[in-house]
């Protein structure tokens, strides 16, 4: 009974965090100038190139993409402990495709195309369709790596 009231409270935990991470990553993306080198520089116009490109897709992005990354730290971090006590190869597995995951999150985030003087745009909802099928496949691995 214990065990089964350890796994509903670090449910609970991580689903807060990815609620405040989500929260944050969205007070980040909504207050940043996707068109802008950085965020004091004037904001430019939209082009004849980027016609129709919503900024809502890019902002959706950067929420979705930051979530995947804490979901892969989450994963990254469970599977460890699963490795501790079982010192399976299967789990050595597991931990490689969850890093390798986390460094393709972590290549797509915005925040880190931002940093480096990146601005994504043009690709209007095709940019947002991966991460979703990535946070979709991460929550199922989560799921599955916290009930059993």
């Amino acid at each position: 009974m214990n065990h089964h009231m350890n796994k509903s409270i670090r449910l609970w935990l991580i689903l807060v965090i990815l609620i405040v991470v989500a929260f944050l990553a969205t007070l980040w993306a909504t207050s940043t100038f996707w068109f802008t080198r950085f965020p004091w520089e004037p904001r430019l116009p939209p082009s004849q190139d980027i016609v129709g490109d919503i900024e809502f897709f890019y902002t959706a992005k950067t929420v979705v993409s930051t979530i995947n990354v804490t979901l892969l730290v989450f994963l990254l971090a469970i599977y460890a402990a699963i490795y501790r006590k079982t010192k399976s190869e299967f789990t050595v597995g597991l931990m490689i495709f969850s890093a390798v995951l986390l460094l393709n999150a972590l290549a797509s985030n915005p925040f880190v195309m931002w940093v480096f003087g990146f601005r994504p745009f043009g690709l209007g909802p095709f940019a947002l369709l991966p991460d979703l099928f990535t946070f979709a496949a991460l929550t199922v691995l989560l799921y599955l790596s916290i009930k059993y």
